[in-house]
């Protein structure tokens, strides 16, 4: 399963922000542009094991990967 990391900085405040598309609320907003990718990826797999937890996905059939692009 390839997700897809859009990353964008914030005029206003210089802030990154990083979301991934695939998984709604997977959002973070840090200092960094390393932070937030760090964070960002951090909290995909945090949701993605819960849904293993609680059988909304299927073990042993996963592969995650991330893919990083600047949003439009």
């Amino acid at each position: 399963m390839p997700l897809t990391v859009e990353l964008e900085r914030s005029p206003s405040s210089g802030e990154w922000i990083a979301e991934i598309p695939e998984l709604p609320g997977c959002v973070v907003v840090e200092a960094s542009e390393a932070e937030a990718l760090a964070k960002v990826e951090a909290l995909a797999l945090r949701v993605l094991a819960d849904r293993l937890e609680h059988g909304e996905a299927r073990a042993g059939e996963m592969s995650v990967s991330f893919v990083t692009r600047a949003a439009a």
